[in-house]
């Protein structure tokens, strides 16, 4: 099973597959996500440290292009399914914005 390392809290495995955003989330972690994995709102922004998630699709990369001065590490984690190691940096933190965490399911 792929592990995913999210910087300043833990370690995890992960099963193949799973949607990153709810894998960060399961592990009990605190990661914004406001627009159930439609990739609309970008609050669930990760930077990836190392590791290889799966090439962004079109709408992930049209979506990332609006916003401005983001590094080409920076992708949506309702975007990425984990398949192999990860070593990521969560952006947004619902807690520190006072906004709830999005809702299930993200398929």
């Amino acid at each position: 099973m792929p592990t995913v390392t999210v910087e300043g809290e833990k370690s995890f495995e992960v099963e193949p597959g799973t949607k990153l955003v709810l894998a960060i989330e399961d592990a009990g972690i605190d990661v914004m996500h406001r627009c159930g994995g439609n990739a609309r709102c970008t609050t669930c922004r990760v930077e990836v440290l190392a590791g290889d998630p799966a090439p962004a699709e079109q709408v992930e990369i049209d979506r990332l292009a609006r916003e401005e001065n983001l590094a080409p590490n920076i992708r949506l984690s309702c975007q990425i399914r984990v398949e192999s190691d990860l070593w990521v940096k969560v952006i947004n933190r619902s807690s520190e914005t006072g906004v709830p965490a999005g809702t299930r399911p993200l398929d």
